[in-house]
C-alpha cells in the first residue's frame, strides 16, 4: 500500500508534468540528473538559497487548518450534489437538451458530450493512439534502415559532427511525414497551407532585415482575418469568383465547368476539411521562426560552444534564446518545425530555436519513468473527465436554450463553476496528449497547464499558469519587445496597460475574430488592475510585522479576483454576455442568491488560505512557479 501511494504521489509531483517548474530555468537538467543522490539537507539548503529567505512554517497542522479542512470536507460535497442536481432528469429544464445527451458507458446514466472539441477528441481516440504507437516506431524503422547516424552514448558528450547528423536525421523524418500529415488531415488544402509556409519563408528571408518584424506581423494576423472570412479558400468559391471575371464568364455557376471543377477539389479535402480552424497555433510558429531567424542576424556575442558550454546539456533559457545557426533556418527545417506532427493541431507551442536544439541534443528531460507517469497522469484525468460528463451535464444545459430562471441561486452559481472545469478539462486533455506523444518522440515541449482551475486565485499569476507555453510565447515576442511593464510613474503605468491592451487583444483575437472574445480579453486587461493597484498601494515589506493581517487581507483580495475571473472566462468561452447578464440576474433575484453568495464568498476565502499554503509548500522545496 505505501508503494502504491509513494508512486501516486510521484505522478502527482511537479516534476512529472513538467521538470521546468522544479528546476531554474538557467540550470541544465543534466546537473539534476547528477545531483540526485544528494541528502535531503542539501535539498533543503538549495531551497533556502533559492528563495532568497528561510522557509516559512507549515500551517497545515494549526487549528486554523482543521477549521478549514472541516469547512471543505462539507463544502466540496455540496458544490457536486447541487449540480448533480441540476442536472437530474426531474429537472425541468431536462426535457430541453435530453435528446442531446448520449449513451454512456456508465449504468443507468447518459453522457454529456455536446461540446465539439470534447466529441471530436472522444471519437478520434483509437487514431490518435495509433499515433502515438506508430509515429516513434516509424522514425526508429528510419533511423535504422534510411538514415542511420552514428551518435555518441548518452554519458558522452557528443560531436559537433554527430550532433548535426542528429539534427538531419530527425528534421528530414519530420519534414517528410509532415507532408503526409498534411495530405492525410487536409487533403488538397495541403496546398494551400504550404503556400502560406512559403510566403512567410519569403518575407523572413528575402525582405530586407528591417522590414521582417513588421512585415510578420501584418502578414500572420492579416492570414487569421483572411482564414475567417475566407472560411478556407474553398476552390468552387475561387472557382465562382474566377467565373465571373474571365473572359466570356457568367455569374450563373451552373453554367461554368470551373465550379465544377473546384467542388470536386473540396471532395477531396482529407480528414479534416475545415483546416483553417486549428491553423491558428501554426500561425504562431510562423512567426516564431521569423523573429528567431531576424534576432539571429543581431548575433555578435560567441556561441555556445564559444563560450565552452556544453551545447549538449544547455539550459531552457539557452535553448531558447540562444540562436539557432544560420545554416538551420533551412526550408526542409521551417516545414519540419512548422508542421511537426505531434505539436502541429493543438500546441504546446515550442519555440524555432528550442526545436531545433533538441533536434541536435536529446534533451537530459526526455526520461521513460517520468513519460510512463505523465501518461497515466493524463489517463487519470480522461477518467474523471469521463465521470463527470456522467453526472453533470453542465454543458448540454448551457448550449440548448437554458432557462435560467428555474434553477436556484445555489445551482446557478455552482453550474456556472463546473461550465469553467470542463472547458479546463476539454483543454488539458488535447493539450497533454499532444505533448505526451511529442515526449515519446523525443521532443520537450512546455506543460500548459499548470493548476487547475480551482488553484487559481490572481489573475496576473492565473495567465502564467493557463496555456502557459502561449503565455511565454507572448512574452518572448509580444510583451518584451513592447517594453514590458513598470509602474514607477503615470506615464509608465499609461505605457503598460496600453501594453497589457495590445496583448490580450492579440490573444483574443487569435482565439476566434469574435466580439465577445475582445470583450473577453479588454475585461481581462481592467480585471488585472485592481490587483496592481493593490500590489503597488500595500506592498508585502510594510506588513512584516503583521504577517497573518496581511493573509487575510491578500484573501479577501482572492475572492475578488476569482470570482472577477470567473465572469470574464464565461464570458469570453461559455455563455457570452447575455448568458452572464442573465446568470447574475437570476442569482440577485432573491434573498436567497444574496445568502447563497455569501456563503461562497466564505469558502473561496477558505480555498485561497489552502492556495496561499500550497505555495508556501513548494517554497519550502525551492519551487516558485509565480502562478
Amino acid at each position: 500500500m505505501g508503494g502504491a501511494l509513494s508512486f501516486l504521489r510521484n505522478v502527482y509531483d511537479l516534476d512529472t508534468l513538467d521538470t521546468r517548474f522544479t528546476v531554474s530555468s538557467s540550470t541544465p537538467y543534466a546537473v539534476v540528473v547528477e545531483a540526485r543522490s544528494d541528502a535531503p539537507a542539501a535539498s533543503r539548503e538549495r531551497a533556502a538559497r533559492w528563495n532568497g529567505r528561510p522557509p516559512s512554517e507549515s500551517r497545515w497542522r494549526t487549528p486554523e487548518f482543521y477549521l478549514y479542512y472541516l469547512i471543505m470536507a462539507f463544502a466540496v460535497p455540496c458544490m457536486f450534489w447541487i449540480a448533480y442536481n441540476a442536472s437530474k432528469p426531474t429537472h425541468p429544464n431536462y426535457r430541453n437538451y435530453e435528446r442531446y445527451l448520449s449513451p454512456g458507458w456508465i449504468p443507468g446514466r447518459r453522457i454529456d458530450v455536446t461540446d465539439t472539441q470534447y466529441r471530436t477528441l472522444r471519437n478520434s481516440a483509437v487514431y490518435l493512439v495509433a499515433l502515438l504507437v506508430l509515429h516513434p516506431l516509424l522514425r526508429r524503422v528510419y533511423n535504422a534502415v534510411l538514415y542511420r547516424a552514428h551518435s555518441g552514448r548518452r554519458a558522452s558528450r557528443p560531436t559537433l559532427e554527430e550532433a548535426d547528423q542528429r539534427l538531419n536525421q530527425r528534421a528530414t523524418f519530420d519534414f517528410a511525414f509532415a507532408i503526409v500529415y498534411l495530405l492525410a488531415l487536409h487533403g488538397v488544402s495541403t496546398i494551400k497551407i504550404l503556400t502560406i509556409l512559403y510566403i512567410n519563408y519569403q518575407v523572413a528571408t528575402t525582405l530586407p532585415r528591417k522590414s521582417v518584424p513588421v512585415a510578420t506581423w501584418v502578414f500572420n494576423v492579416g492570414i487569421l482575418f483572411a482564414n475567417e472570412l475566407g472560411k478556407g479558400y474553398r476552390f468552387k468559391n475561387i472557382a465562382s469568383t474566377l467565373c465571373v471575371f474571365l473572359p466570356g464568364g457568367s455569374a450563373d455557376e451552373s453554367n461554368c465547368s470551373l465550379v465544377t471543377w473546384g467542388s470536386w477539389l473540396d471532395s477531396y479535402g482529407g480528414l479534416m476539411t475545415r483546416w483553417e480552424i486549428l491553423f491558428n497555433i501554426t500561425v504562431l510558429r510562423l512567426i516564431s521562426f521569423n523573429l528567431d531567424y531576424y534576432w539571429s542576424l543581431d548575433r555578435r556575442g560567441p556561441s555556445p560552444v564559444e563560450k565552452q558550454l556544453d551545447p549538449s546539456s544547455l539550459s531552457e533559457r539557452d535553448r531558447v534564446s540562444t540562436p539557432a545557426q544560420a545554416k538551420d533556418f533551412s526550408f526542409r527545417n521551417y516545414i519540419a518545425y512548422a508542421i511537426y506532427a505531434p505539436l502541429y493541431l493543438t500546441g504546446p507551442i515550442i519555440t524555432f530555436n528550442d526545436y531545433i536544439s533538441q533536434l541536435r541534443y536529446k534533451s537530459a528531460t526526455i526520461e521513460m519513468p517520468r513519460t510512463i507517469r505523465y501518461g497515466l497522469r493524463f489517463a487519470i484525468t480522461l477518467l474523471v473527465m469521463e465521470v463527470i460528463l456522467h453526472y453533470n451535464y453542465v454543458q448540454a444545459i448551457g448550449k440548448f436554450s437554458p432557462r435560467w430562471s428555474e434553477y436556484t441561486a445555489a445551482q446557478l452559481c455552482l453550474l456556472s463553476y463546473f461550465n469553467l472545469h470542463m472547458i479546463w478539462l476539454k483543454l488539458l486533455l488535447p493539450w497533454r496528449f499532444f505533448r505526451l506523444w511529442a515526449l515519446v518522440d523525443g521532443i520537450d515541449p512546455p506543460e500548459n497547464m499548470i493548476r487547475c482551475v480551482s488553484d487559481n486565485w490572481s489573475t496576473l499569476a492565473f495567465w502564467r499558469s493557463w496555456h502557459r507555453s502561449f503565455y511565454r510565447w507572448s512574452l518572448r515576442y509580444i510583451y518584451v519587445p513592447l517594453g514590458g511593464s513598470s509602474f514607477t510613474s503615470v506615464r509608465d503605468a499609461a505605457r503598460s496597460i496600453l501594453t497589457y491592451v495590445l496583448v490580450f487583444t492579440f490573444v483574443a483575437l487569435w482565439h476566434d475574430i469574435k466580439m465577445r472574445l475582445l470583450i473577453w480579453g479588454w475585461l481581462i486587461v481592467l480585471f488585472m488592475l485592481p490587483e496592481m493597484a493593490a500590489v503597488s498601494l500595500f506592498p508585502k515589506r510594510r506588513w512584516e510585522g503583521r504577517p497573518t493581517a496581511y493573509r487575510m487581507w491578500c484573501c479577501v483580495g482572492a475572492v475578488a479576483n476569482a470570482l472577477m475571473m470567473m465572469m470574464a472566462n464565461l464570458v469570453g468561452f461559455a455563455v457570452g454576455v447575455e448568458g452572464l447578464r442573465a446568470i447574475l440576474a437570476g442569482i440577485v433575484k432573491h434573498f436567497s442568491g444574496y445568502a447563497f453568495l455569501a456563503v461562497a464568498c466564505s469558502v473561496l476565502f477558505v480555498g485561497a488560505q489552502v492556495m496561499f499554503e500550497l505555495r508556501e509548500l513548494e517554497k519550502r522545496r525551492g519551487i516558485d512557479l509565480r502562478c
